[in-house]
């Protein structure tokens, strides 16, 4: 099942820091934003993260659940959590078989080769389970949490 703006999103249950079951379907009636991430404290990866932290209270403010999903395991996750003081959910996808699902996991260049990895790429999920918005490759992880607001933004009525 690919990613498609309008169609329901791909179901699916991930293990969280603490190695308990989470799914998607826990939220349903809320937005969610979805984001996938390559690895746990690295230096794009930190200033996405941070900066999901950083819009916090306006994420939470609108009811917005947020999701970071690396292949880094629940001890990672807990320590990249406590270490930024991250406020929403990290999973863990170690097969990267719900990264497959959302095409965040595939080829890609890094430094000039094409190499098989994890595509920095979000989600933005509707209360209704249908994808609102999907960013294929996130090309500033810096300044992509921004995005994500501004699209929550102008989804508002």
């Amino acid at each position: 099942m690919a990613v498609e703006e309008g169609k329901v999103a791909p179901a699916f249950t991930l293990a969280d820091a603490t190695g308990k079951s989470r799914s998607l379907a826990e939220f349903k009636g809320y937005d969610v934003v979805v984001y996938f991430y390559p690895k746990d404290d690295t230096p794009g990866c930190t200033k996405e993260a941070c900066g999901f932290r950083d819009q916090w209270s306006a994420l939470k403010k609108r009811g917005v659940v947020v999701i970071g999903i690396s292949p880094d395991s629940g001890a990672s996750h807990a320590k990249f959590a406590s270490k930024y003081e991250l406020p929403f959910l990290l999973l863990s996808d170690p097969t990267k078989q719900v990264m497959e699902k959302y095409g965040a996991y595939g080829e890609k260049v890094m430094y000039g080769k094409k190499v098989i990895g994890v595509i920095r790429s979000t989600v933005l999920i509707g209360a209704d389970g249908k994808v609102r918005k999907h960013w294929r490759k996130v090309p500033k992880a810096e300044t992509h949490p921004a995005a994500v607001i501004a699209a929550l933004t102008s989804h508002d009525k």
